[in-house]
This record gives structure tokens, C-alpha cells and sequence, in this order.
């Protein structure tokens, strides 16, 4: 027997913020989680799976209107077509509170109850699924301990929406000990809630999927769901399968030792060169990250935005694939060399190091932003919005502009400093 275990759809997830940026492929982003159920049943009808389980948070909220609710049907009549049928617990963005609107689902799915854990049998299976819903988008209850015991002759699985003992960057919702788990009898527990793969145990199984689609840059690598196969009541293989079409990933630049500009723009090619490759024809959403300590460093901060789109035209120009960068990162240090011209013990040495510690607190920054907050109000709509748009009330925008006017600052005294 082999079943499918997946969590953490979000379908049709807003993803709000997208078009601030220049370039992004917002329609491809935004379409993503539709695909990637797709790619879902796809795998489920290829493989010929008894099931699948959905672990929760099938949705990212409260419809705009029915178009989800009716995508997501369409998809399950699908299942229904092939003989699959899936089993479905309401998750924290899911949750019955959540939704003003509902469709009826097929007959082969089964929604568990939101009041109390409930167990549906599959005779011809011969598998008990255990299983309890959110009813609150908030629940901070222990739902795992009022689970029943294991069905004996059958094979267990505990389906649940939860935080377990904890994950970072993840609400603590449904908390629960491994321990609990285990002492319920099962032999599998499909959880859902956190969107990193995660194998917790392997006697008995408890396994996270993470979320089968990454919505943003913090959600990185492969996505997709685990693929189950039981012998003889037994949990015989795990293997997680991809299922994602839009491949967010974080890429390093290694810049140690760099002199000029044009080396970092040669290492960036190759970095995202390379994570083409690793991205399989998929739309790659790379952070570029350019780190190391280089005497290209003040040069790099001094012409960022050159650097920044000098990037995003080699990315275009990947004949091997669809990459999208949504952000550079600066994170080089200063190398030697500029470290000793800042030690100086003389009227050099004395300007550079006044430029790099000038810095303003947070009352004269508060200040200076609103004495230009009815200036960049007068600023035409294009300056003040997209992801290089002037903020100059803003005080996080002013501290990095003066990081930039030091940087030029500093660059062009220290180029005319090695020049003597």
C-alpha cells in the first residue's frame, strides 16, 4: 500500500508586497499553489496511492470568492476519478471560524470534525485515520491527547495540524510531545503546520512534509509532499517528492579576496549559473547574497545599485532558464588593505575614520524625516513606490542613505589615497 502525505497548501495565497518589486514574475508567483496541487494529484493518480492526506491549511484564509474553494473540488473529482480518496483536517488559516464560505467536498474526501477527534476506517486498506480540525484559528490546546488509542489489526495513522514541541518562526498551535505521540499506538502521524521537511521520528513515524509550494524567500529549496509505502503493517519508505514550480533559494557569492567589481560580477554569473542547474527548469526566485572580505568592499556599497543591476541583466540573460532575483544582499567586510588606511595615525587616518563612525541617533533621524516628510510627499507616485522607491521620511531609508554617501565618500579617498 502506498498514500501520499501533504500539508500547508495556502492556495491562492495573496502574497501582497510582490509588486514592489521590479520584474517579478507576479502571475507565475501567484499561480504557484494551484500548480503545485496539481502536481499533487498527478503524483497521486501516477502512482496509483489507497490516499492522501492533506495535514492541513488547504487554504490561506477566508476566500475572495468561490474560485478557490471550486479549484480545490476540481482537483479532489480528480482523485475521485482514479479511485483515491483523501482525508482532510482544518488548520489554523483553515480553520471553521475562518471561512465565511464552503462547498461541499466529493464524496471521496473526508473532513474531520473541529469539536473532537474522530477516526474513519478503510476496511479494503486496512487503516484507521485518526483525525481532529481547528475549529479557532488560535488553538493553543493539547488536541493530541484526546486522540484514542490504536485500533489493534489495523494500521494507525494520526493526522493533526501542529505545532508539536516547538519550531521557530511557527505560532505554537495544538502543542504536543513526541512522547503523547507515541503513546497513542500509531505507526505513522502525517503533521502539518510547519513548512520545512522534517522527519521528527522513525519509530514511530512522525513526519512534517513542510508546505508543497515556497511563497517567499524564507522558504527555500525543494517543496512538495512524502510519498508512504507500508508492508505488511509496516512503514517500509518515506521519500519526500518535489512538487513545487517556483523554486525560491538563497545564493552565495563568495567574494573573499575580490578586487574589482567586474570579479564580483563574474562570480555572481556563475553562482546563478549553477542554481539554474539545481533548480530543474523550474522559475527560480533567487537572494543573491554577496558575502566575503574583499578590498572591493567600500567600491561594492559606494556603486550598489550598478552591482544590483548588473546582476539582474545577467540573470535575463541565462539562456538555461527562468531566474528572477528578488533581492542582493551585502555582506562583505572591509579587507585588510582599508582597515590599515583607517589606523592611519595622521590627518588621513583621522578624516576616513570620522566619515565611517559618523552616525546619527534615532531622535535627529526621526527629526530629519519629518522636516522632508512634505517633500516626499510631493514626489510623483513612480519615485515613491516600487522596490527602489524614495522614503525619505523614513528613517531606516535616511540611515542607509548615509551608509551609502560614506561609502562613495570613502571609496573615492581611498582609491586617490593608493593613487599617491
Amino acid at each position: 500500500m502506498k498514500f501520499l502525505h501533504a500539508a500547508d497548501l495556502h492556495l491562492d495565497s495573496p502574497l501582497r508586497g510582490l509588486e514592489r518589486y521590479e520584474g517579478a514574475p507576479i502571475d507565475e508567483i501567484r499561480g504557484a499553489s494551484r500548480c503545485a496541487l496539481e502536481n499533487l494529484v498527478d503524483l497521486a493518480i501516477e502512482e496509483d496511492v489507497a490516499f492522501v492526506l492533506l495535514a492541513g491549511d488547504l487554504y490561506d484564509g477566508d476566500w475572495k470568492d468561490y474560485n478557490t474553494g471550486l479549484f480545490f473540488t476540481r482537483q479532489m473529482v480528480r482523485l475521485q476519478g482514479a479511485g483515491i480518496g483523501a482525508y482532510v483536517v482544518a488548520g489554523n488559516h483553515d480553520a471553521a471560524s475562518q471561512l465565511t464560505k464552503a462547498l461541499r467536498p466529493p464524496k471521496n474526501v473526508h473532513i474531520f470534525s473541529t469539536r473532537r477527534p474522530e477516526t474513519i476506517v478503510a476496511e479494503e486498506h486496512g487503516v484507521a485515520v485518526h483525525g481532529q480540525g481547528f475549529a479557532t484559528r488560535s488553538v493553543t490546546d493539547d488536541l493530541a491527547r484526546n486522540y484514542p488509542m490504536a485500533s489493534p489489526d489495523l494500521f494507525n495513522i494520526g493526522l493533526l495540524h501542529t505545532s508539536l514541541d516547538g519550531r521557530p518562526g511557527h505560532e505554537p498551535y495544538a502543542p504536543c510531545s513526541i512522547d503523547s505521540l507515541r503513546s497513542r499506538g500509531y505507526q505513522y502521524w502525517a503533521l502539518g503546520h510547519v513548512h520545512k521537511r522534517e522527519v521528527v521520528s522513525e519509530d514511530p513515524w512522525i513526519v512534517f512534509p513542510g508546505n508543497i509550494q515556497g511563497r517567499h524567500a524564507r522558504e527555500t529549496g525543494p517543496k512538495g509532499c512524502s510519498l508512504v509505502v507500508v508492508n505488511e503493517g509496516r512503514v517500509t519508505r518515506v521519500e519526500h517528492r518535489t512538487l513545487d514550480v517556483v523554486r525560491w533559494m538563497e545564493c552565495s557569492v563568495d567574494l573573499n579576496d575580490v578586487l574589482t567589481l567586474d570579479e564580483v560580477i563574474d562570480r555572481s554569473g556563475h553562482a546563478l549559473a549553477d542554481a539554474v542547474v539545481e533548480a530543474e527548469d523550474r522559475l527560480l526566485a533567487v537572494r543573491l547574497r554577496l558575502s566575503g572580505t574583499c578590498p572591493a568592499h567600500t567600491r561594492l556599497r559606494a556603486e550598489r545599485e550598478r552591482v544590483v543591476n548588473e546582476c539582474r541583466s545577467l540573470a535575463s540573460s541565462l539562456a538555461s532558464g527562468d531566474i528572477w532575483i528578488e533581492k542582493v544582499v551585502f555582506d562583505t567586510r572591509r579587507a585588510e588593505s582599508e582597515e590599515a588606511a583607517l589606523a592611519r595615525d595622521d590627518a588621513f587616518g583621522g578624516l576616513l575614520r570620522s566619515i565611517r563612525d559618523l552616525e546619527l541617533d534615532s531622535a535627529r533621524l526621526s527629526q530629519l524625516g519629518q522636516e522632508v516628510a512634505d517633500l516626499n510627499a510631493k514626489l510623483p507616485l513612480e519615485l515613491r513606490s516600487g522596490e527602489a522607491a524614495f522614503a525619505l521620511s523614513d528613517p531606516d531609508y535616511i540611515r542607509e542613505c548615509l551608509e551609502d554617501a560614506k561609502a562613495l565618500l570613502l571609496d573615492r579617498l581611498l582609491t586617490e589615497g593608493r593613487d599617491e
